[in-house]
């Protein structure tokens, strides 16, 4: 993967819809990840 790819990245939100990064196409978008709880790293 290179800067500037396209990717594709689909999750649920806080209240379990599925949300897609395309539906945010043309939107500045922070995406932030985190370690589950009680796992290492």
């Amino acid at each position: 993967m290179n800067l500037g790819d396209k990717v594709q990245f689909r999750a649920l939100d806080q209240d379990g819809q599925s949300v897609d990064l395309s539906d945010f196409h043309g939107r500045p978008v922070v995406l932030f990840l985190f370690p589950r709880a009680n796992t290492p790293g």
